[in-house]
This record gives structure tokens, sequence and C-alpha cells, in this order.
């Protein structure tokens, strides 16, 4: 009995040591919980901004494709290629990023405009998503319709029955991004067949001359490569048509 009194006694004796051993681990806990607790009320904001960031950039590509100029200068750098006759001189991923960063070049006003107008504010959190597409509308809508002709605009227009609008202001993005890649569109590819024009000259030539020495077994090909070439380089071609793209789009 004296025993088990003894070991009780012990016991209780060693209880208050353990108490300071678990408190310092219940109060990170508590740091923990009242942290998340304040999150709480912000984590809302953060995950619908997080959304929308993400969904930006996977649509990025779309974007630049649909809203600059990309699609015209990439054709008609195409239609230079062909012309000259080198299917790998310069490479698509040269003539892709010469277009690319064109395309910036022209667009980089109309996106000032539009982080001035909608992306500052936003990301000060003075206003949501909604309100910051109202706000960036207006400059995107006008940098299209500029580069857009009425006939394109008719055509969306008569497709989808809608009311004709009585100023630029009632055209939707929806309406106008199409027409706008239609009229780039054919504006590259008269660009293009413009382009085209000198350089079948030399093709038709060349032809010609080899037909007149009998040499038919020829490739024209083979002669008129050196003289396009020499032509292109002798006018600074490259320099001439990223100046007249860059005009034309910025005009």
């Amino acid at each position: 009995m004296i025993a088990a009194l003894a070991a009780a006694a012990t016991a209780a004796a060693t209880a208050p040591n353990i108490a300071p051993n678990i408190a310092p681990n219940i109060a990170p806990l508590a740091g923990v919980q009242a942290l998340a607790g304040t999150a709480g009320s912000h984590g809302a904001l953060g995950a619908v901004g997080m959304i929308v960031l993400l969904t930006v950039v996977t649509l990025l590509p779309a974007i630049v494709l649909s809203c600059t100029c990309f699609v015209r200068f990439v054709v008609v750098l195409g239609f230079i290629r062909t012309g000259i006759g080198t299917p790998a001189a310069p490479p698509n991923q040269v003539l892709v990023g010469l277009a690319l960063f064109m395309s910036i070049f022209v667009s980089a006003p109309v996106a000032t405009q539009i982080y001035d107008r909608a992306g500052r504010a936003y990301l000060a959190g003075q206003i949501d998503e909604g309100q910051a597409l109202d706000a960036a509308t207006p400059p995107l809508r006008s940098f299209l319709l500029h580069h857009t002709t009425e006939a394109d605009l008719a055509l969306f227009y008569e497709v989808t029955s809608s009311p004709r609008p009585a100023t630029i202001d009632e055209v939707p993005l929806k309406i106008a991004i199409p027409a706008f890649l239609l009229s780039e569109l054919r504006l590259a590819f008269k660009i293009g067949l413009t382009i085209l024009l000198p350089f079948l000259v030399i093709d038709l030539v060349a032809a010609t001359i080899l037909t007149a020495l009998g040499m038919v077994m020829v490739p024209p090909q083979v002669v008129a490569l050196p003289i396009k070439l020499l032509v292109f380089v002798m006018i600074d071609g490259w320099h001439l048509v990223v100046q007249s793209l860059l005009r034309g789009a910025m005009t």
C-alpha cells in the first residue's frame, strides 16, 4: 500500500512538467487558425483573379492572332518566300517571330490604352472583371474597326440578322473581330499578289530564254532563283516590305 501511494505521488509531481511541453505546440495551431480565418475573407478575390489570369494566358495566342495585324504580316512574309522560291529560307520560326514582334510594335499604343483604362484599375482592386472588360473594349474596338471594311462588317450583320449600328460604339466584338480578320486576309492576299508578279515575270523570262536556247531539260528555277535573289537583295527587299507593312498598319 505504501509503495502504491508513493507511485501516485510521483506521478502527480511530474504532471505539471508535461503541460509546458504541450502548450507551445497548441499556440502555433491557434495562430494558423487565425491566419486562415483572416485569409478566408480575401481569398475569393485572389482566386477569381488567378482564374482570370490563367484564362488570359491560355487565350493569348488566339488574341494575338485575331486582334492584331499578325495575320497580315505572316501571310505577306510567306508570299515573299514563295515568290523567291526558297521554301526553307528563311525558316518558319524566323517569319513567325518577325511577324509577332511587328504585331507587338503596331499594337503597343492600343495595349497601353487598354492598360491605362482597365488594367491598372483592375490590378489595384478598384474595379471587377466585368467593369475591366467594358473599359478595355473601346480602344480595342476602335483599332479593329479602323482596319475593317464596311463590306465585311455588313456581311456578319446580314448573316446574324442583327440591326445595323448607328455608331462604332454599338459594334460588338463578336462581329468586329471576325470582320477584322476577313479584311486582314483580303489585304494580305492583295499585297502578296503584288509581290509575286515581279517574281513571276523573272520565272517566265528565264523559261523563255532556256526554251529559245534549246535547253529544255534545264529547270527554269535553277536559272531564275539566283536572278530573283540578286534583284531582291539589290533593292533591299526585306527593308522595303517591312517598312510598307508597318506604315500601312499604323496609318
